[in-house]
């Protein structure tokens, strides 16, 4: 007897194959076997099915069924040892089984009376797969793992559709690691797809560890510290992205996903503005956003005003100021480069130790260092109340790679306040504008839905309006299909009144 062979691109002469709308994903597999001179189709999704289980239907049918001139499904049935095993004739619940987890086994020729085996996988619940970086008070706490099945698996059992696609590739010429590409057939637009294959297929490059650096090899622009894709470890996070519209990357032994076309404004929202009432979502968004550009120009703020801009500090506030400096030898811009770069070596060391050691460096070095730099007058003690506010504001984007952009662009701010104050900072922003314009994410434009501007996108932007407000996916995306659900208003009635 034969064992199965995959075969993926076996295709039925029959066109209304209820199976047809599965075989354009990688993951689903279509094997065919022989029992008793009876040739069966075997069916299944890899990333979703138990492997011990599925051995054990597979060994069950090639061991016990004994040799004779007819054997049909109820013969093939009774000799599964696998609970709630069926027959059943309905197209419609042999997918939902398939995405469910189920192996279906049919005669070859036969399409509309199979055998479904539940045998659901296990390997996406796991008690240490957590979010570590991307952590929320509400909402599920699921992130992905290093083992890339394992990944896979936690997508299909949240989107259980046959319209959810992965394709499978090997990159790298010593690695030969495995890369999946998955988006949403019907949703996503052909050009995002299949622009984001080819980028990935013309890739020569010599081990991939990890899809960060898929992150830089197909970026639009490799001269920007901005992020042209968002980076996330967080199943929520990917499902939102693949529902509406965007094209996700994983690669083997990575934790993370890629996920594009995304703007500037992706980096700043969080799933869990959409598990909170919309007015204390978009609340919160503001924060984030209030707190980058608090961040980006705070410290360069300071050295602008004392060093060229006297005359628009109050009096009450300038004396203060005044006598915080007087003992401080060095010119506002050192003594802001001196802090900016004193936090950024407290953080890069708490970043490298382990955690518990990490955070009583973090908290402890932070407030030594302080208070040792103001009684030896390097520094004002103004100076460190903003460089720590700001410090502390890098980090209210859910993004970490976000935060490192920011942390970034501090010091060339501060620079340019140093040599021509106010204006040196305009002078930034306008860079900072044209640059994040002229910007482009797998070809869409970086700053949507602002530039071009597209009013209708604005209700997910800023701001998080309500669920009735958000029903279509954002254009700059070119879904296929915009509307995303049709909510409806439920009619309450007043217990009160029916008495």
């Amino acid at each position: 007897m034969n064992s199965p062979v995959n075969d993926n691109q076996h295709k039925s002469n029959t066109p209304h194959d209820p199976l047809d709308p599965c075989r354009r994903s990688d993951d689903f597999v279509m094997s065919t076997m022989t029992v008793s001179g009876l040739a069966f189709e075997v069916c299944y999704y890899k990333t979703l099915v138990d492997s011990h289980l599925l051995e054990v239907a597979i060994h069950s049918l090639q061991e016990r069924i004994p040799s004779s001139e007819e054997v049909n499904l109820h013969d093939v049935l009774s000799h599964i040892p696998i609970e709630e095993t069926k027959v059943t004739d309905q197209d419609e619940e042999m997918v939902q089984s398939l995405l469910q987890g189920s192996l279906l086994i049919r005669p070859c020729g036969q399409i509309h009376e199979v055998i479904l085996v539940p045998m659901p996988g296990k390997e996406g619940v796991r008690s240490d797969n957590d979010t570590e970086n991307e952590f929320s008070v509400i909402g599920p706490k699921v992130g992905f793992v290093e083992a890339l099945p394992v990944n896979l698996h936690l997508i299909r059992t949240q989107l259980r559709t046959p319209n959810l696609i992965i394709k499978e590739m090997t990159l790298g010429s010593l690695s030969q690691s495995q890369v999946a590409i998955l988006y949403m057939d019907g949703i996503a637009h052909p050009e995002n797809v299949s622009r984001m294959e080819d980028r990935l297929k013309g890739i020569d490059f010599d081990a991939v560890l990890d899809t960060s650096q898929l992150d830089q090899l197909i970026a639009d622009n490799s001269l920007t510290p901005f992020p042209l894709f968002t980076t996330t470890e967080r199943r929520d996070r990917v499902i939102y992205a693949l529902i509406t519209g965007q094209v996700a990357v994983i690669s083997e032994g990575s934790p993370s996903f890629i996920t594009g076309p995304s703007t500037l404004f992706d980096f700043f929202v969080s799933p869990e503005d959409y598990y909170l009432p919309w007015a204390l979502g978009s609340f919160f968004r503001l924060i984030r956003i209030f707190g980058v550009i608090f961040s980006l120009f705070a410290s360069a703020l300071y050295v602008a005003l004392m060093t060229f801009h006297y005359e628009v500090i109050p009096k009450e506030l300038l004396g203060k100021l005044i006598s915080s400096r007087q003992n401080v030898p060095f010119p506002p811009f050192v003594e802001a480069i001196f802090l900016e770069t004193t936090i950024e070596f407290l953080r890069e060391a708490g970043a490298r130790l382990p955690n518990r050691i990490g955070q009583t460096l973090g908290i402890v070095g932070g407030i030594i260092l302080g208070q040792a730099a103001v009684e030896a007058a390097l520094t004002s003690n103004v100076l460190i109340i903003i460089v720590s506010l700001s410090a502390l504001a890098s980090f209210v984007t859910p993004i970490y790679k976000m935060s490192n952009a920011i942390r970034f662009l501090r010091f060339p701010i501060i620079i340019l306040a140093a040599i021509w104050g106010a204006f040196g900072i305009a002078i930034g922003l306008c860079f900072l504008l044209v640059h994040l314009s002229r910007l482009k994410s797998l070809g869409s434009p970086y700053m949507a839905p602002f530039y071009p501007m597209r009013f209708r996108d604005l209700k997910d932007s800023l701001i998080r309006a309500s669920y009735e407000q958000t029903v279509k996916r954002p254009s700059y995306l070119r879904p296929l299909s915009f509307i995303r659900y049709k909510p409806g208003r439920i009619h309450q009635t007043n217990q009160l009144d029916e008495e």
